[in-house]
């Protein structure tokens, strides 16, 4: 029974990840039609292409090697918050400037711990 299980939320896992895949490609798609129709390109728009392309590229990464690197969705908050930041402006508040690149400190560092921890600190074999 447990096979069969496994089975069906692989699949699942796959037909998620495929729509999102899609989802990001429209997304993408309406963002550059977006830029087009105001004739005009922020930094705000680039760091949101970004975000699409880094999703695109996770998930690619998935379907080949079947791992998610723990950086890549990291490396898409750090985009996302500092996206928030260009967005909220001039006039923002500082207190939640100052959270917001605290944020993307804390995300830096766990970025920088996993890539240089020790290589087999982690061990995911079973005593069978």
């Amino acid at each position: 029974m447990e096979p069969k299980i496994a089975t069906i939320i692989n699949l699942a896992e796959k037909v998620l990840l495929a729509a999102i895949a899609l989802l990001a490609v429209v997304a993408t798609a309406q963002e550059i039609l977006t830029i087009i129709e105001n004739q005009r390109i922020e930094l705000a728009d680039l760091l949101l292409l970004f975000i699409y392309t880094e999703v695109l590229g996770m998930i690619g990464i998935f379907f080949v090697s079947k791992r998610i690197p723990i950086t890549l969705p990291i490396f898409i908050a750090i985009t996302a918050i500092s996206r928030l930041i260009i967005l909220q402006g001039k006039d923002m508040d500082m207190i939640s400037l100052l959270y917001e690149s605290a944020a993307i400190l804390i995300l830096s560092l766990a970025i920088l711990a996993v890539r240089f921890r020790p290589k087999n600190y982690y061990s995911y074999q079973t005593d069978d």
